[in-house]
């Protein structure tokens, strides 16, 4: 299976590192994307492993969720299985009105 990171998922990860860097420090930052680089791998292993989203719109309707590991399992990363391709679509805090954001270009909120 191939994996594909889209442009909003790379420039969410971005903006989290970022707000890690500058809030809690460069080694937290550094763990975070470490999480996030892990939870991937776990995935293109084990795609259908994160259910469904249950989202009404229709481009979210089969997304997929898994939570990104310990300590950051406050986020998540949004993917989609289509034939042979993993595709990372967005990574998410899960608190947050996610289908709203979900919809929306990275930063808009």
């Amino acid at each position: 299976m191939s994996v594909r990171k889209t442009d909003d998922f790379i420039a969410d990860v971005e903006r989290q590192f970022e707000w890690y860097a500058v809030n809690a420090g460069w080694e937290v930052a550094e763990r975070y994307l470490v999480a996030v680089a892990a939870t991937c791998r776990l995935l293109d292993q084990h795609p259908l492993l994160g259910p469904r989203g249950g989202f009404a719109h229709p481009r979210l309707r089969e997304w997929r969720f898994f939570v990104v590991f310990r300590p950051f399992n406050k986020h998540i990363l949004f993917y989609q299985v289509l034939a042979d391709e993993l595709i990372l679509r967005r990574a998410m805090h899960g608190h947050r009105n996610l289908p709203r954001q979900l919809l929306e270009r990275p930063g808009a909120a």
